[in-house]
């Protein structure tokens, strides 16, 4: 039976596809969350910071050869997990702009020849492993390119109209063709080609583009087989709000709306405490034991469809950065982002980040991140997946100032910030921790006050750790 193009976004349109594979598919879903709801995601993740590689712009080359070259630079920075955007060849037929989209999968077993060959990957992630990295890749689930093999041998995978004509996921999307997960054929060989890069490659995990637009069962169950391969996967869906997808399948999620507040503070239509707001729900969201969201201040698609650096947050993108690395989630760099580029790539073409290395700014931006992904490191209160109770707000006078308290036992992390692009002076009310802490700014230690007045010139933040970075 055809799927007639309606497709919601949503837990709605989930449900409804759930409910279209009968009792037995039922009963596998609820099999598969029984088997993996107290599951937590893995150790690795605890203290990780993920850095996005869009492979295609991340050199002239744009080849995996590049990026394992460049290993030591981020080793040196302190990244955990690589993320590599798609790295499958690009579908040529009705393709957008002069190379394609990398969302736009040809052939879900196979590698971009442009990128290089399977031999190369394999040195990728050998190397990166031997440098205590994991990787994650890019996974298409939801659509595939019009020239994916699939079309032609199983027609009946895709979702058509009532004419049987193949139907793109939406109106704007018409480089891809959209799969129709009611057909148990599709399921079974998009959890073949998973576990292909899982056996034969040894991934980490995998990003899973527009998780929601796939049913949560095929992710129950798909999860659950890849977990039964390789236990220590992260599946991170690029999804938010949609608490099914959390209760088994996946450890991590977008924070959308994490995002959301700091844009909405870089432009100064918001105040401190929406920023406290947002964290302290975070907090309500995650509830099963280990999951947490990805915090970031600019991916892919932020940088491409939505804004710089600059645009977005003015001055301010480094305290950003700040809040998204100790708040509670996992953060993320993305390519560029740690020399401070200020360019907007080119989705669909060829556009080489601007490293510029040699700048003042590059070197000022690498030496910022570098060390607070070490305060990340080496302060345990920052770990992702600890529950609400580890963050704290604390009272600061001025509204466009946040103080907060991240801890874990005795591991604790105090930030105070100022939110705006305007100098102000804020009183913040510590309590009464007898601690000694080291200051961000110069690491001097000492013990917190009670209560502190601070003047703070734009965007400027003072971190005290129990740990020093």
């Amino acid at each position: 039976m055809l799927k007639i193009f309606a497709r919601a976004i949503g837990a709605a349109a989930s449900l409804a596809l759930v409910m279209g594979l009968g009792v037995a598919g039922s009963a596998m879903a609820a099999s598969t969350v029984h088997q993996s709801a107290t599951t937590p995601a893995p150790s690795w993740t605890s203290n990780a910071v993920v850095y996005e590689v869009n492979v295609r712009d991340y050199s002239e080359a744009g080849t995996l050869n590049a990026v394992t070259d460049d290993l030591p630079r981020l080793q040196a920075l302190g990244v955990n997990i690589l993320w590599l955007m798609p790295i499958y060849p690009v579908g040529q037929l009705n393709a957008k702009g002069s190379m394609g989209s990398p969302y736009a999968v040809r052939d879900y077993k196979g590698i971009n020849p442009d990128m290089g060959n399977a031999a190369d990957l394999h040195a990728l992630i050998s190397a990166a492993h031997a440098d205590g990295m994991h990787v994650v890749l890019d996974w298409v689930a939801n659509h595939s390119a019009w020239d994916n093999a699939w079309i032609t041998e199983h027609k009946d995978w895709y979702t058509q109209d009532s004419n049987g004509n193949v139907l793109p996921p939406n109106n704007d999307w018409t480089d891809v063709a959209d799969l129709n997960y009611d057909n148990a054929g599709l399921r079974s060989a998009m959890i073949d080609a998973m576990k292909y890069w899982v056996t034969d490659f040894d991934v980490d995990g995998f990003r899973c583009d527009y998780a929601a637009g796939v049913p949560t069962d095929f992710w129950n169950d798909a999860t659950a087989q890849l977990r039964a391969a390789k236990s220590s996967l992260w599946f991170l869906a690029e999804d938010q709000g949609e608490s099914d997808k959390l209760t088994a399948a996946f450890d991590s999620d977008y924070g959308w709306s994490f995002k959301d507040t700091l844009y909405k503070l870089g432009n100064g239509s918001e105040y401190a405490f929406d920023f406290v707001n947002e964290v302290s729900s975070l907090g309500y969201d995650y509830s099963r034991k280990g999951t947490f969201p990805m915090l970031f201040i600019t991916n892919h698609d932020e940088n491409s469809w939505t804004g710089s650096l600059t645009s977005l947050y003015g001055t301010g993108a480094k305290t950003m950065a700040v809040l998204s690395f100790t708040a509670l989630g996992i953060p993320l760099i993305y390519n560029g982002q740690e020399v401070d580029s200020d360019r907007r790539l080119q989705f669909f073409e060829k556009d080489v980040v601007d490293w510029n290395f040699d700048s003042t700014r590059s070197k000022t931006a690498v030496a910022f991140y570098t060390k607070l992904i070490k305060l990340k490191h080496k302060n345990s209160a920052l770990n992702a997946g600890l529950n609400r109770l580890s963050f704290k707000a604390l009272e600061a006078s001025s509204i466009w100032t946040t103080a907060y308290r991240r801890s874990n036992g005795t591991n604790k992390v105090y930030v105070v910030a100022n939110l705006s692009a305007k100098s102000h002076t804020t009183t913040v009310k510590w309590g009464s921790d007898k601690a000694y802490y080291y200051r961000y700014s110069d690491g001097k230690r000492m013990k917190l006050p009670t209560s502190a007045k601070y003047s703070l010139k734009p965007w400027q933040f003072e971190i005290f750790s129990t740990v020093r970075p």
